[in-house]
């Protein structure tokens, strides 16, 4: 008889509400504050930035957010996406460990992305917004930004870090031809930028300074919203429909994860798988092990200090409680650029800081090496902060052989690299190494912003 390897949901089936973790955290987040007064932030102190409706689901804290039904409608574009069991893969390793992916892969801009993207278009659209910035490091949340804006007619203006501006250019390609207009950043059209390329005129750019130049542009003209694609609470929660999926398709097998990964930027995949899961811990009893898997270059979960930081390289953002590097720490130029950015959202920062979750750090080449062993296996080429879980599974599953013990790992494949194809010709022709990040390296950033605590 012929296995099963997917497990679809019906479009009837698809979640109706996004899953709100902080009604159920047993130690609620610090507030963020006000980065010129130092005063927990308020509704009216956002609004300049964000619509109304998104600054409630900031500050939320019912379980439960109905999902709007214009919202619904375009993620049938994409959604349900399927859950998939790895068989090919787990044959290659050789181990009793049962592992399973759910394919975030299939939405139009080829990741997670859009299941936020469309849902913050859909609400500056309800509110007569006409024009968003925004910032992206690998592209994806520039792109899945830019196809939400073309749903919902807004012009979207992305501010790419210049390094995967250059590493990844037809994500470039894909932004513009879903109307956004994208420019290497850090740029000249901000005040942010000018004053970064004026001490650093060769800056291979950050998030951090994307994030500045975005706000402070948005911050100037009223007509302008701005857009975070990760770290935000609303964020973190729109994302849960992965999660949330993947417990129904669970329903449909004689399995259920013992292990949730998912790779860690900012925060928005792995919330996205895990926190369905962590509300079983924490509601149901359950003894799920969540895992966040951040470059080894960029090591904030793992060897940064949890303080008030702020989000962005210049100041202009809410000062946030969370594990940071320094808002000055530029991280290496690894490819997968979507991982580097200094802090973490400010739930998973405070899951963290409770041991409520598990965080990894991974070296390039490490990931780079389980990507191709995926894709020689299962067919699909993963983007390379996708790798980083799957070096994170790997590890899981040989520990699972060590011990002779069969256990079910569950990860966010949370973007193919069809688009990421130069940083693989790199890693098979020798050219691509390790970046490592000397404990005085943060430490000096750490002491940058000594005087936040």
């Amino acid at each position: 008889m012929t296995k099963t390897r997917k497990i679809f949901l019906s479009e009837k089936e698809m979640p109706t509400q996004w899953y709100n973790i902080q009604a159920d955290m047993p130690n609620k987040m610090m507030p963020p504050l006000h980065p010129g007064t130092r005063q927990p932030l308020g509704p009216d102190d956002l609004a300049p930035l964000f619509p109304m409706e998104l600054i409630k689901q900031e500050m939320a804290t019912d379980t439960w957010i109905d999902i709007p039904e214009e919202v619904l409608d375009v993620y049938t574009l994409y959604r349900p996406s399927p859950l998939i069991r790895a068989y090919n893969f787990e044959k290659l390793l050789d181990t009793p460990a049962k592992i399973y992916y759910k394919n975030e892969g299939v939405s139009p801009a080829g990741s997670h992305k859009p299941n936020t993207a469309i849902a913050q278009a859909y609400y500056n659209k309800k509110e007569g917004v006409k024009y968003i910035t925004t910032e992206t490091g690998a592209g994806q949340w520039g792109s899945a930004l830019s196809f939400a804006g073309s749903i919902f007619d807004i012009d979207i203006k992305v501010f790419m870090v210049k390094v995967s501006y250059e590493q990844k250019p037809y994500r470039k390609f894909m932004i513009n031809t879903w109307g956004g207009d994208v420019v290497p950043s850090p740029s000249e059209l901000t005040e942010s930028g000018r004053q970064i390329l004026a001490a650093n005129p060769d800056s291979p750019g950050s998030l951090g300074i994307a994030i500045s130049e975005a706000v402070e542009m948005a911050a100037k003209d009223p007509n302008t919203k701005y857009s975070l694609g990760s770290v935000l609470n609303h964020v973190l929660m729109h994302q849960t429909i992965i999660g949330l999926e993947s417990l129904k398709q669970f329903e449909k097998t004689d399995d259920f994860p013992d292990v949730v990964i998912g790779p860690f930027g900012g925060g928005s995949n792995f919330a996205g798988i895990s926190f369905p899961f962590i509300r079983e811990n924490l509601v149901n009893g359950k003894n799920i092990r969540c895992v966040a898997v951040e470059p080894h270059s960029c090591p904030k979960l793992t060897k940064g200090q949890f303080q008030y930081d702020f989000g962005d390289t210049v100041g202009h953002t809410p000062l946030i409680a969370m594990f940071t590097l320094g808002h000055n720490f530029v991280p290496a130029q690894i490819h997968a650029g979507g991982l580097r950015y200094h802090g973490a959202g400010a739930i998973v920062s405070q899951l963290l800081k409770d041991k409520l979750i598990e965080a990894a750090a991974v070296e390039q080449l490490e990931t780079f090496d389980a990507g191709v062993k995926f894709a020689r296996t299962e067919g699909i080429i993963p983007a390379p902060e996708t790798c980083h879980a799957i070096a994170q599974v790997v590890k899981e599953a040989e520990m699972a052989k060590k011990e002779g013990k069969s256990k079910t790992i569950l990860f966010n494949f949370s973007g193919h690299g069809h688009f990421d194809l130069a940083s693989y010709d790199k890693y098979l022709t020798g050219q691509l190494t390790n970046f490592s990040v000397s404990e005085e390296e943060i430490k000096k950033s750490l002491d940058e912003i000594a005087s936040l605590r």
